[in-house]
């Protein structure tokens, strides 16, 4: 059964405290690595990477020296650095090393030592691949079940609020509300065909920051520019409609917009432009004191959403404003007390 990362994010603590290796599984470019690194924060560990595909027997095992009648095993400079401070090690794409070095991670997984060499006490062990539930796709090793007991499986199916979650402090407010508002573009999740680009989670990240650094994010100049950027990062069908939103942002309708105006310009609106202003509005109405015309505007607002959003907006209003939401209850909407018009949406 797959997870999201929240779920992931408050269990994972767990396994480890116990001191036992985690492996995440999962299509590429979902933060699986990203994660990994956001739990050594947490933990206040540095992290170890390395990539296992990209490893040879003698990288992972280190090499032999003869000391006098014996033979001792060296360390690699990486797995010293784990047996004697405490870190999180991580190893990458696990499934796509050579038999020979999953052998090795066999053993260091098992009994947390290599030739002799153990890890320090407090060093902790993750590793992600792209196998599991959507192995299917990829040139993968597959492993057996001895392989996988040594480790606590996570696949990982992560869900668009994790990435909007994650990215509202990451990327720009132009790339966030694209995403938030044409969530089919933030990834490809069925089979690919072979030598297309696919937008996914990284890829959009990646877009953004090469649009941020170049100062093309606001530039309506140079919408060309940012087209065949997009396209080589995202694909041509994500670009297409980046582009267009692009072209078309700066008229989109803000918060101030509504409580200065009323709801006249979301006629025609459908459910994924109102849950982006919802997104907007929790921050716009924290610690902001309204007017009462701007809180009629507000009661209006509530009225023109959807029913389900009505409801959980209101739950945000009151997380994010509870001043404005004892105000809003002295008001009507759609000819009802506020207090009334809420209650029947939620009976």
């Amino acid at each position: 059964m797959a997870i999201d990362f929240k779920t992931f994010n408050k269990i994972v603590g767990y396994v480890l405290a116990d001191k036992k290796p985690v492996l995440i599984r999962g299509r590429h470019g979902i933060g699986k690595s990203q994660v990994i690194y956001q739990t050594a924060k947490a933990l206040d560990l540095p992290v170890v990477e390395r990539r296992a595909s990209q490893m040879t027997e003698g990288d992972l095992m280190g090499l032999p020296s003869v000391e006098g009648a014996s033979t001792k095993w060296n360390a690699p400079d990486w797995f010293k650095t784990a047996c004697e401070n405490k870190v999180l090690l991580f190893l990458d794409e696990v499934d796509r090393a050579t038999l020979e070095v999953r052998q090795g991670i066999f053993e260091l997984t098992d009994s947390r030592k290599l030739n002799g060499w153990h890890l320090h006490p407090e060093t902790l062990i993750m590793a992600a691949v792209n196998g599991g539930e959507h192995g299917g796709n990829y040139s993968v090793g597959e492993m057996d079940p001895a392989e996988l007991d040594r480790w606590t499986c996570f696949d990982i199916e992560p869900t668009v609020e994790d990435w909007l979650d994650w990215a509202k402090p990451n990327v720009h407010g132009l790339v966030w509300d694209f995403i938030n508002q044409n969530r089919n573009h933030l990834e490809h999740t069925d089979d690919p065909e072979p030598n297309k680009v696919y937008p996914s989670r990284r890829s959009w990240h990646r877009l953004n920051d090469c649009l941020v650094k170049g100062g093309l994010v606001e530039d309506k100049e140079n919408l060309d520019v940012v087209y065949h950027l997009a396209c080589g990062y995202i694909g041509f069908e994500g670009a297409v409609a980046f582009k267009d939103f692009a072209q078309n942002y700066e008229s989109q309708v803000t918060p101030e917009d509504v409580l200065r105006d009323g709801v006249a310009k979301l006629e025609g609106w459908d459910i994924n432009k109102f849950n982006a202003l919802n997104e907007k509005f929790t921050v716009c109405l924290k610690d902001k004191e309204l007017t009462d015309d701007e809180v009629v505007n507000l009661a209006a607002y509530f009225g023109v959403l959807p029913a389900e959003l009505a409801i959980h907006f209101w739950s945000q209003v009151t997380e994010a404003s509870p001043k404005t939401l004892d105000v809003l209850h002295t008001k009507e909407v759609n000819g009802k007390p506020f207090g009334l018009f809420i209650a029947d949406l939620i009976s």
